[in-house]
């Protein structure tokens, strides 16, 4: 007995002893990282070059999560940007005489093509300063290479290449694993391209979703295409040719066919930006990445004017019920934002960013309703971003104006249900039945372990069609077109913002910056600020409650699965769905 009690004491002081040294840890490891996250001024020296690497996916809004690209294994903190700095920092450095130029060192790039298309525009407005852009990189993806076409000279790797054969675009279809399983999806639409349940229902596309993914790859193909065109001095037909013959195969045929101007090495670029700059050979280039000049002071800053403020609420992600957060549509959370900045006398206008695939109808409806009540006060612009369908464009109709890039994919008015059907799957492949015991006669009909009756269909379609009804009516009140017509261009089907704005969807082809301006001429301002909805969290606060919450496990499976992130986000969507659904016709993957 007196060797159990010295153990056990023994025991209970080393785990005292632990508990306070880890918890030493702890308060060390907190303050590291809260000495990480403080942000001091970036000073930026003379004859300085802006290096721009997008190794990080592009977003709309700059994250101030603390965790959002940390390393754990190198104990790195990499700051990541969005497209709200990106433009910002372009613009700056097109008027700091500290900023000599660009170096775009670029392999991929993580963004949808609206998005690459907006940081392009503000390339070749970044130009027009004088300043030169210098691109290099190993191998160019046809996305990196879109981007690097802006510049003045683009070097490739002598051992390097170009990827550049046209665009295609796949969608999954899990019929074949249904019926393995014996398991059923019960599908209720409205539209005829509303194919979002065609996965479910097929073996490969339907005739109508052909057509409209082709129409959007052929948009997007042209703005690309045309881009090129410009930029290289190269004809569009000829473009065609190259990739159509696969002819960029390696290092020589891209520069044979204009497409870079040498074949360098690394070196041999470092000594080209010096001769650049006027720095002799033992010098040392001097650098700023994009994030850090973030920090930078702003040499020809306009007066801020914070008494006439400009509200930019961003909505990203998919549309759902409850808070949400930066990279989801929470109908609360954004609800709140712009009723917020409609009730806030020294915000004279709003622009909302739009970049969603869709989701819950009546998380789509609640926040309609604010942006329409928002709308009758002040004036309210839309922004959208690579993606603003279904949900994501009931969210935006509303608006007194809507801007699109031309690659933006938007329409999908159409509306669906689905109900899984998984008593053959639990019977047949697991021996599992129910029965049930219920006080009327349709008590269990959303069970997914039994079949819908028609009834229980009818009554669904019926609910179905008053929420496509009511869709097509707040569109045709907001865009100021009769019900028929917004039907004849709606029934779920896609549309890319160039073909949107000759139908009558969208207002302009344009960016983020443009929306902007036009809201600043509607509230017929001189001077102005910018006020960005929903406030962040502070990064201390969110690292605090990033350690009680998954973020840290989402982020790992994220970084796992890498691309394929998107299949399991997409299957954990429609697993976790309630309700009628105004979503995206499919899972668009653009390669």
């Amino acid at each position: 007995m007196r060797d159990f009690f010295k153990f056990m004491f023994a025991s209970m002081l080393g785990f005292l002893i632990m508990s306070v040294i880890m918890f030493f840890v702890f308060l060390g490891l907190i303050s590291g990282l809260a000495a990480m996250m403080q942000t001091q001024e970036t000073q930026v020296a003379e004859n300085t070059l802006l290096h721009i690497k997008f190794d990080a996916p592009l977003i709309d809004r700059t994250s101030k999560d603390p965790f959002s690209n940390f390393s754990f294994a190198s104990f790195d903190l990499k700051k990541s940007i969005g497209l709200n700095d990106i433009l910002k920092n372009l613009d700056k450095a097109s008027r700091d005489s500290n900023i000599k130029g660009i170096y775009l060192d670029l392999t991929g790039v993580q963004s949808g093509m609206a998005t690459a298309e907006e940081v392009r525009d503000a390339l070749l407005e970044f130009k027009k300063s004088g300043k030169f852009i210098l691109a290099y990189s190993e191998v160019y993806t046809q996305g990196s290479y879109f981007l690097a076409s802006t510049a003045d000279s683009i070097y490739l790797n002598p051992e390097g290449g170009v990827d550049f054969r046209g665009l295609s675009a796949q969608a999954m279809f899990f019929k074949g694993t249904l019926e393995k399983l014996d398991a059923e999806m019960q599908i209720i639409r409205h539209g005829k391209y509303k194919s979002a349940v065609e996965p479910f229902l097929l073996e490969q596309m339907s005739d109508e979703s052909r057509e409209q993914m082709q129409a959007i790859l052929d948009a997007v193909w042209t703005r690309m295409s045309n881009g090129i065109s410009d930029s290289r001095n190269l004809t569009v037909e000829q473009l065609n040719e190259i990739a159509e013959n696969l002819s960029l195969r390696t290092a020589e045929d891209a520069l044979k066919y204009h497409f870079v101007d040498a074949l360098m090495y690394k070196d041999e670029v470092l000594a080209a930006l010096k001769g650049r700059l006027g720095m002799d050979d033992d010098d040392d280039i001097k650098t700023v990445s994009l994030a850090k000049y973030t920090d930078a002071a702003d040499p020809d800053s306009p007066k801020i004017d914070r008494k006439n403020r400009i509200a930019v609420v961003y909505a990203i992600g998919e549309i759902n019920s409850g808070e949400g957060d930066d990279m989801s549509i929470g109908s609360e959370r954004i609800s709140k934002a712009i009723r917020k900045a409609r009730r806030d006398d020294k915000v004279k206008a709003i622009v909302m960013r739009v970049n969603s695939p869709g989701g819950s109808a009546l998380a789509s409806a609640v926040i309609w309703r604010e942006v329409k009540l928002a709308a009758q006060e002040k004036p309210f612009v839309v922004s959208m971003g690579d993606v603003a369908a279904s949900g994501g464009y009931y969210i935006a109709c509303a608006a007194d104006k809507i801007y699109a890039d031309a690659t933006t994919i938007t329409g999908s008015i159409g509306v669906l249900g689905l109900v899984p059907n998984l008593q053959n799957t639990m019977r047949n492949k697991l021996g599992i039945t129910f029965d049930y015991v219920k006080t009327h006669e349709n008590a269990n009909m959303m069970t997914p372990m039994r079949p819908l009756t028609p009834f229980q269909h009818d009554v669904i379609l019926e609910s179905i069609e008053d929420i496509y009804a009511t869709f097509v009516q707040h569109v045709a009140d907001g865009r100021g077109m009769t019900w028929e017509a917004v039907d004849e261009i709606g029934q779920g089907r896609v549309w890319a913002g160039a073909d949107a704005v000759n139908i009558g969807l969208v207002d302009e082809i344009g960016g983020m910056e443009d929306a902007i301006n036009e809201a600043i001429s509607l509230a017929r301002l001189e001077t102005w600020s910018i006020k960005e909805y929903p406030e962040q969290k502070d990064p201390f606060q969110q690292f605090i409650d990033e350690l009680t919450g998954n973020t840290r496990i989402e982020a790992k499976i994220k970084n796992e699965l890498g691309d394929n992130y998107r299949l399991y986000q997409y299957m954990k969507y429609w697993q976790n769905t309630t309700g009628a659904q105004m979503r995206l016709p499919f899972d668009i993957y653009i390669n």
